[in-house]
């Protein structure tokens, strides 16, 4: 993603420069693809150093624009919760939302505020590799009454054997529009916060009857998210 763009030219800067110059070890003459603005374009390298790459712009490239789907995850195991903010980002979640839930470990809760830059940077690196035009927002760790009050057109909170309807059927009788998830830590959630999700007006639905990790619920449920979007879409056309 580029840090500065001008018609037919662009710049990585700072570490981003330094990542391709020294790591990727760039040289003048290769090719890589750039997200500028809206669109992501064919970038030749014209020239390299520590801190800055130039780069002069070619062919517009196919490129994936997210939909609004907020991710509402609850925090869990830093190496897995980092797998599934990469993966998040590369099935189109447009934002998430790292909070401690009731069951969340309380050392990991404590802990999670200095990891949201390294979830920031794994969302860029993700997005970039998938020719997103820009990564999810993550925001800072929320508390549980903030995610129960989140806007969006459909609100589903995924739980495991509690609901009786599926992924797809919620998103079927829920409005059109933006979408938020809402994904629960290692053990899952209590009863009192899916009576508080129910009293704010959320659809509680199941993935199967499968237990899975709140890693894998991430895939699967984004995954039905976009193929619901998609068969919307194409009977709408």
């Amino acid at each position: 993603m580029a840090d500065e763009h001008d018609g037919d030219t662009a710049a990585l800067t700072g570490k981003h420069a330094a990542h391709l110059a020294r790591v990727l070890r760039a040289r003048v003459g290769e090719e890589f693809d750039i997200a500028v603005g809206e669109r992501v374009r064919l970038g030749r390298v014209t020239r390299v150093s520590d801190d800055r790459v130039e780069f002069a712009l070619g062919e517009e490239l196919p490129s994936v624009r997210s939909g609004a789907i907020t991710l509402a995850l609850a925090i869990f195991k830093f190496d897995r919760f980092e797998w599934a903010v990469e993966k998040a980002t590369e099935l189109g979640a447009s934002r998430i939302v790292p909070f401690a839930a009731a069951r969340t470990d309380a050392h990991l809760a404590k802990a999670a505020i200095k990891r949201v830059e390294r979830w920031r940077r794994i969302a860029r690196e993700a997005a970039e590799q998938s020719r997103r035009v820009a990564p999810p927002e993550i925001t800072d760790p929320a508390k549980f009454a903030d995610v129960v009050k989140l806007e969006s057109g459909a609100r589903v909170v995924l739980a495991e054997s509690e609901c009786p309807l599926s992924l797809g059927d919620a998103l079927a009788q829920a409005p059109a529009g933006s979408l938020a998830l809402a994904i629960g830590p290692e053990g899952g959630w209590t009863e009192r916060e899916l009576e508080q999700f129910a009293s704010a007006g959320w659809l509680c639905a199941s993935l199967g009857a499968n237990i899975l990790r709140a890693e894998t619920a991430v895939v699967a449920a984004l995954a039905v998210a976009q193929a619901f979007s998609a068969t919307a879409e194409s009977g709408a056309s």
